[in-house]
């Protein structure tokens, strides 16, 4: 009779580094991420315990505890939810590099630009706008601290609460 079940060493070791590299991964979280999560007591302290070690092997140690802790636990919600935090981390890196494109296109090209965000974002004050472009062109020029750019990329941060902002189009080369 073949048993349906049969696992390989082979695979049973792979499956238990997976897991502790779960367990590894969870330690680079926030406090606040690893309490949302769905993760057992015993699990839990062990991660807290392994975040207060210091010592190479110790921790070496507490990672290999915290594997074993996790072959016990379901880890598929452990891995869909550590997913979609990168996914979203992604997306926000995404929103800020765009947000800073769009300023540092703002500053470089003048009303014009300012005209094309308005274009898209009719909802944007364009006297503010237009007043901390100025500014922040002023700054770089006269070599002052960037304190209009940050207004000015604080302001884009907001309004793309609202929507996201559009692409930049970027001019064609011929």
């Amino acid at each position: 009779m073949i048993d349906d079940e049969f696992v390989s060493k082979s695979q049973r070791k792979r499956d238990a580094q997976r897991v502790q590299q779960l367990g590894e991964s969870l330690l680079t979280l926030p406090m606040s991420d690893l309490e949302a999560l769905p993760l057992p007591a015993d699990v839990l302290a062990a991660l807290l315990e392994a975040k207060r070690l210091k010592k190479h092997g110790a921790l070496r140690r507490q990672l290999q505890y915290i594997g074993k802790l996790m072959r016990n636990i379901d880890c598929e919600p452990l891995f869909a939810a550590l997913t979609a935090r990168g996914e979203t981390s992604a997306q926000e890196n995404t929103a800020f590099h765009n947000i800073e494109h769009w300023r540092d296109y703002l500053i470089g090209n003048g009303d014009i630009a300012v005209e094309e965000l308005l274009a898209a974002r009719p909802q944007a004050n364009r006297k503010q706008m237009r007043q901390y472009v100025r500014q922040a062109k002023h700054e770089q020029e006269s070599s002052k601290p960037p304190k209009a750019a940050r207004s000015l990329f604080r302001y884009l941060r907001e309004l793309d609460g609202v929507q996201t902002l559009p692409e930049i189009k970027q001019p064609e080369k011929n």
